[in-house]
């Protein structure tokens, strides 16, 4: 299988357009345009998702902007986004079709490209802000500290399963997704681009 976008190029810079965060404040945030082909026979639906593998593990050095993140300093997952159940003839998703624009709290439970939306990790990250706190569903781009060193990268990852459903919960994460589809997925294509704010 393979998996390419029109809006950046695999190991290159992603626009501040699909990017929650901007040097001046907040990006467009609108989701990248992805599509792919080379699909498995016996194919039944596809899961997609979007990890920064780079994200700092510290939260007080991520406080301190004035301190900069080392690029050797620890790091872990952070899902921009995870949708299960996408039909079997789905075989591109447009720019901005399913995500144009923060929303305050996180976009609702719903549907991108026929599938069902799952809780990305901004959800933990503004719980307990009063101004953004909420069900963070769907798509929601690149916001890197600012003071990080490291240029981060951003993972999108599309799986081919021999199931139409994972019969996940309403309210589900990429951790979810990932144990349901254990001993189900027929191929799996990626691609990343990359983004900062440092510099």
């Amino acid at each position: 299988m393979r998996l390419h976008s029109d809006s950046f190029e695999h190991r290159q810079p992603l626009p501040a357009e699909f990017a929650l965060g901007a040097r001046d404040g907040f990006g467009g945030n609108r989701n990248p345009h992805l599509a792919w082909d080379e699909v498995p026979a016996g194919t039944r639906s596809f899961v997609l998702l979007c990890i920064d593998p780079d994200v700092p593990t510290d939260p007080a050095l991520v406080a301190d902007a004035a301190t900069p993140i080392p690029v050797e300093h620890p790091r872990g997952d952070f899902v921009h986004w995870v949708v299960a159940d996408i039909p079997a003839d789905v075989r591109a998703i447009a720019a901005g079709s399913c995500s144009d624009g923060m929303t305050a709290k996180g976009k609702p439970a719903g549907h991108d490209a026929g599938g069902v939306r799952g809780l990305n990790d901004y959800t933990g990250w503004f719980a307990g802000n009063a101004e953004l706190g909420g069900d963070w569903h769907g798509y929601d781009g690149p916001y890197p500290p600012a003071h990080d060193l490291r240029e981060h990268r951003y993972f999108f990852r599309v799986f081919a399963l021999d199931v139409a459903t994972l019969g996940l919960p309403a309210r589900f994460t990429a951790g979810d997704a990932l144990r349901a589809m254990q001993g189900h997925v027929l191929a799996e294509a990626a691609l990343y681009g990359t983004y900062s704010l440092h510099g």
